[in-house]
């Protein structure tokens, strides 16, 4: 039987705070995605990892908060902006395809995005149907699980 827990709701302003992350094999996609939204993109606060976020840089031109290489602990920086409540959503173009040194660490990411319920795009279509959403201009109202006193450490 699971436990009822309490929700807290969290004003996001229609200007997202977005974290933009690819594997090797799905860089060029996330460019090319990155490039056909830019205008939109470019309306938000935007982070990403290491040799992604020099390649969005130099592709967009747009201002890019770069944190670590994924693999030098790139997510886990991500993961804990999420648990800080820096990040409103995750585009994350992985490969599910080819085993990655840092699995643990994009396990650790993708769980703490739902922990704290923020969506996450995996892939192209996810992305594309997150940020044509009418919720990516307007103010949004998210619930936040209150885990105090349900989680024992």
């Amino acid at each position: 039987m699971g436990v009822c827990m309490k929700q807290n709701k969290i004003q996001i302003g229609s200007h997202k705070r977005i974290a933009l992350v690819a594997h090797d094999n799905k860089k060029r996609d996330l460019l090319e995605w990155a490039r056909f939204n830019k205008d939109l993109l470019g309306e938000h606060e935007l982070y990403a990892t290491g040799t992604t976020g020099t390649l969005l840089i130099n592709e967009l031109g747009l201002p890019i908060v770069k944190l670590k290489s994924g693999p030098l602990g790139g997510d886990q920086q991500i993961g804990a902006k999420i648990a800080e409540g820096l990040i409103d959503f995750v585009i994350f173009f992985w490969d599910p395809l080819e085993p990655h040194p840092h699995d643990t660490d994009v396990k650790a990411l993708l769980r703490i995005a739902v922990v704290w319920n923020i969506p996450v795009a995996c892939n192209r279509s996810s992305a594309d149907f997150m940020i044509s959403s009418s919720l990516m201009s307007s103010a949004y109202e998210r619930l936040l699980p209150d885990y105090e006193g349900v989680i024992s450490l």
